[in-house]
């Protein structure tokens, strides 16, 4: 065979590997320690699945960024570039800047207005150009998940978590951010996000969630965040306790929020038996009757009381105690309170550190609280967990290092650190104030009830009285029913759940809801992945500084170098070779 004809196979050859090795043989390690650029078994079990329609990404943070958001647009694009090729089906993924092409004011508006109904998320940053001169740019760190005709899911790339830098909780005055650990907490958390938004957008079922009434739970506007959270996500409906049995085959989760009247036996049965059945429970239970709207209206003290509403034996049984007393820690919220009259007559706002709104956050790496950012409570009460055969038991929020707690009865008053000395009386650190139970639960009325009961709750629900659960379940308890209630005012109406009056900042009490309801009624696997770490490597500045002179050098005149002695050597051997 002629060399012609060699170098022609030779080359089609050539072509038919690079060919083959980006159609079939796409394959790539990875060599980072915390596995950045894998996903997780249920991500790649969900991205298998078959599907009739292509799943649409449209990315909007892009164009122009700050270098913290321009490294989350990058490692966005990284994990999205992941998936692709990790699908079963095609993945089209775009980025589009917001309102570019869109000459008219008028439309810009309205289609900026249509994108925040879908859920994206708007951020206005400020920039200093100049002592004299500075701007703000609008940031979407949004993407919008669409697949064929459904509605399309939103994705905040942010995360709900604010890192900040240590201080001081008596000295200080406000925490500082740390911004690169903030991004990069949002980094972990992009596998999880669109990994459920992409089931979200492609299920063709939803569980079921009963809101618990018949105790004097409220239905009134301080609930409605709460029900507009979960009405698109879930099919969700009233349930009251008092007209029967909740059934665990038809209802995926009880949700039981502010009791204010004691439960009955027979009510406390019905909880029992719906969750020895394999029924899910979160509780949000104030203990205590301690309201705000109480000490504003009087601006005078008062004290907090037992509201009595007899679940204790029941949640001991279940492995908690949820205490008679009132928690307070030094890093807290702060409470907006009038203190004078401006010269036109209106009030004179002064925002005050309020122990009574202590900070939660979360002493363990479970997946419900992993990466989140601040819960809010108003006068949440401690848990203890109490032995329980079976059960495991994980806190999920907890107070500070610098807190106290207040035995009832509590007095509740505006100035509730009346003295320097009172600062040093706060030495608890991380009081529970909500707990993950899960297990084979036992019932409380095992040795307690006679053949009558056993006999009516077989015939009302067609089911045998259970002494001991048949399937494992699942429930949280929080002591603090005021974390998923949001505030009324009288020119906004309802805010929402997280958020005070006269702030515009909002907790991550919703991402918390969210999470423990996605915990316990979603068995996708999909949190596994919110337990990944982008761990955070910076250079050593004083390093950098002190040898920025010899890695200039290296950098610059290393290749110089290399090449030069690869000139030397190649000079050496053709006059060895020819010479």
């Amino acid at each position: 065979m002629s060399q012609k004809y060699s170098n022609i196979i030779i080359g089609c050859l050539l072509v038919a590997v690079i060919y083959a090795s980006n159609a079939w043989l796409h394959y790539s390690i990875d060599l980072t320690a915390e596995k950045r650029y894998s996903l997780s078994d249920a991500a790649k079990k969900l991205l298998d699945k078959k599907l009739d329609s292509t799943i649409s990404i449209e990315v909007f943070l892009t164009g122009d960024l700050p270098a913290d958001y321009k490294k989350l647009n990058i490692a966005t694009a990284e994990i999205l570039e992941t998936f692709a090729s990790n699908a079963a089906g095609p993945i089209k993924v775009s980025f589009t800047e917001p309102g570019t092409g869109i000459v008219d004011e008028d439309a810009k508006v309205k289609y900026f207005d249509s994108l925040s109904a879908m859920g994206v998320v708007f951020e206005r940053t400020a920039i200093t150009e100049s002592i004299e001169k500075s701007s703000s740019q609008l940031i979407v760190p949004s993407a919008l998940v669409r697949y064929g005709n459904r509605p399309p899911v939103a994705v905040d790339l942010r995360s709900s978590q604010k890192v900040f830098t240590s201080y001081n909780v008596i000295e200080a005055v406000e925490p500082k951010e740390d911004k690169e650990a903030t991004r990069n907490a949002a980094e972990a958390l992009l596998e999880y996000k669109f990994a459920a938004a992409i089931d979200k957008a492609t299920k063709n079922s939803y569980p079921t969630i009963a809101y618990l009434v018949g105790n004097g739970q409220p239905t009134d506007l301080t609930v409605s965040d709460l029900g507009e959270t979960l009405r698109n996500d879930y099919n969700l409906g009233i349930f009251d306790l008092k007209l029967g049995y909740p059934s665990a085959a038809k209802i995926d989760l009880l949700l039981i929020v502010k009791p204010t009247m004691p439960f009955t036996e027979e009510d406390q049965l019905k909880i029992d038996q719906y969750v020895l059945n394999g029924g899910k429970v979160i509780w949000f239970v104030d203990k205590l009757h301690a309201e705000l709207d109480s000490l504003m209206r009087t601006q005078a003290g008062y004290t907090a009381y037992d509201r009595g509403l007899n679940i204790d034996p029941l949640l001991f049984k279940y492995g908690v105690r949820i205490n008679g007393d009132l928690v307070q820690d030094l890093n807290c919220a702060k409470l907006p309170i009038v203190v004078g009259k401006n010269p036109d007559g209106s009030p004179t706002m002064q925002r005050i550190p309020w122990p009574y709104y202590p900070f939660l956050t979360t002493p363990s790496d479970n997946p419900i609280t992993k990466n989140m950012d601040r819960v809010l409570p108003i006068f949440p009460s401690s848990i203890d967990t109490v032995k329980a055969l079976g059960i495991k038991k994980t806190i999920l929020l907890a107070t500070d290092t610098s807190s106290r707690s207040i035995a009832s009865p509590a007095l509740v008053s505006l100035n509730s650190v009346q003295s320097e000395a009172d600062l040093y009386t706060f030495t608890k650190s991380h009081i529970p104030v909500a707990v993950l139970l899960e297990g084979k639960f036992s019932s409380l009325f095992a040795n307690s009830v006679g053949n009558t009961v056993i006999d009516s709750v077989k015939r009302v629900t067609g089911l045998p009285f259970l002494k001991t659960g048949i399937k494992d379940a699942k429930q949280i308890v929080v002591s603090d029913a005021d974390i998923v209630t949001n505030a009324v005012t009288k020119t906004t109406g309802p805010l929402p759940m997280g958020e005070l009056p006269f702030e515009a900042f909002q907790f991550a009490n919703k991402t918390f809801l969210l999470n423990a309801i996605d915990y316990l009624v979603n068995d996708n696997g999909l949190f596994e992945s919110r337990n990944k770490v982008v761990v955070l490597r910076l250079l050593d500045k004083q390093k950098v500084v002190d040898q920025e002179k010899i890695w200039q050098v290296v950098t610059i005149g290393g290749p110089i170098l290399l090449l030069l002695f690869i000139d030397i050597l190649v000079s050496f051997w053709r006059k060895k070779k020819y010479v």
